[in-house]
């Protein structure tokens, strides 16, 4: 990662006062506006991550780089979204990492086709599939605010019936209403031992993915994640009030080559 933001590029000016947080666009000499004051961006001679400033009020902001949570969670959603927690098991269970090339089905507003895009990497390539028009727009101009438009491939149109035109692929990440109806089309795109994940919020979606993919697929396995943020205070440490819990169950598999 460089040490210093470029012009346009996303940043992140975080106040410790109260743990709030600022996204914008890096731009010499531009001025924010907050609840703690103003800040004004520093020239690009004088500018580096990390590095605090103070509103004209006396609170001091740090600059930042966008984490990918970061990123993920600041798009801009017309449909729900999959959350850091979830993002961060597929990575690890799929094995998706520099070079992988990803298939996506469901687009959605883009938050988990920003963190693939990530992992992928220059090399890699991401294929997003989406039904509707409105919410592939919307992805593609995330993806865009985000950097990464030029790892992905945005397509429009239902692989369930007209198949994903992919071959070789290192994984294929579903997150649609009928993941069943995605598993022979995934089959078909994925590499011998390719990785499934699929996310659905109920058990039932759950009981009926699993059967589709018994013969095609093995290492079938679902889990729940849940995230629950500590209160650190002096001498007064203890869990938040609120947590991340369900937010969906994860589908886990591996596609082989030879079934009955």
């Amino acid at each position: 990662m460089h040490t210093k933001p470029r012009p346009g590029e996303l940043v992140l000016l975080y106040a410790e006062e109260d743990d709030s947080r600022f996204f914008l666009e890096y731009q010499p000499g531009l001025k924010k506006s907050t609840h703690l004051g103003n800040v004004v961006l520093p020239p690009e001679d004088q500018v580096h991550f990390g590095m605090p400033l103070v509103s004209n009020t006396g609170a001091r902001f740090y600059l930042l780089p966008p984490s990918t949570a970061d990123l993920a969670l600041r798009v801009r959603r017309k449909t729900n979204i999959i959350y850091p927690k979830d993002a961060g098991l597929i990575l690890m269970e799929t094995g998706i990492q520099a070079g992988s090339r990803v298939v996506e089905v469901g687009t959605g507003s883009g938050a988990l086709t920003i963190v693939l895009a990530r992992a992928v990497g220059p090399e890699g390539r991401v294929y997003t599939f989406e039904r509707r028009q409105d919410l592939l727009e919307n992805a593609r101009r995330n993806v865009e605010r985000a950097g990464m438009a030029h790892r992905v491939q945005f397509h429009l149109l239902d692989p369930a019936r007209q198949g994903f035109g992919v071959t070789d692929a290192d994984a294929v990440i579903v997150d649609v209403p009928e993941p069943w109806t995605l598993v022979a089309a995934a089959h078909a795109a994925l590499k011998g031992g390719g990785a499934w994940a699929s996310l659905s919020p109920t058990i039932n979606q759950v009981d009926l993915t699993v059967r589709f993919l018994q013969g095609l697929f093995t290492r079938i396995r679902t889990v729940e994640v849940l995230l629950r943020e500590m209160l650190i205070r002096e001498g007064r440490i203890r869990p938040r009030e609120r947590m991340v819990s369900h937010t969906g169950y994860l589908t886990f598999a591996q596609k082989v080559l030879y079934y009955e």
